[in-house]
């Protein structure tokens, strides 16, 4: 497998880490991730639930005056963790982890929905409009969407409007 393959799909791994964070599809992510790099090790497996539950712990709202470094940060952490799981397996092992991790992705991809964190503010003039957060048009996506932080909103004029969060059209 290519690196440059792994090193994406250890990125994506640990971007689905910080985007389940604090939503219902956290509980099937943790087990999965714990079983990703347990490798049948209980204790191995157990190691990493702790790590998770950590993360869990440090991107809950209110527990960081930055929120969106600590996103960030996280994301890394466990994008690297991914990347040395699958460095260090033999081929038939990356390949399978690889397969889990694909799976690990559909799966959050299809139940923790939209996440919004820190996105600044939404300005509108003279008719415009503007979002900060998540906008949903034609039904959306599936799963439910959480924004967090996501500034202020403020439309000037007729026909403005602005909104801070979430839109579904």
């Amino acid at each position: 497998m290519l690196v440059e393959t792994l090193t994406a799909l250890a990125a994506a791994g640990g971007g689905a880490v910080v985007q389940a964070a604090g939503t219902d599809a956290w509980n099937g992510l943790r087990h999965r991730v714990g079983e990703i790099f347990g490798r049948g090790d209980a204790a191995r497996a157990g190691t990493e639930l702790e790590r998770l539950d950590h993360t869990a712990r440090v991107l809950t709202p209110g527990a960081s005056a930055d929120v969106a470094a600590q996103r960030l940060r996280q994301e890394g952490v466990w994008a690297g963790r991914f990347e040395t799981l699958l460095e260090n397996l033999d081929d038939p092992g990356r390949e399978r982890a690889a397969g889990e991790l694909r799976e690990l992705l559909a799966f959050v991809a299809a139940s923790a929905g939209d996440t919004a964190v820190a996105t600044g503010k939404a300005v509108a003039r003279d008719g415009g409009r503007a979002v900060t957060g998540i906008k949903n048009t034609g039904g959306g996506r599936p799963g439910p969407a959480r924004a967090v932080n996501t500034g202020d909103a403020e439309a000037t004029g007729t026909g403005s409007s602005a909104v801070s969060g979430i839109v579904n059209e």
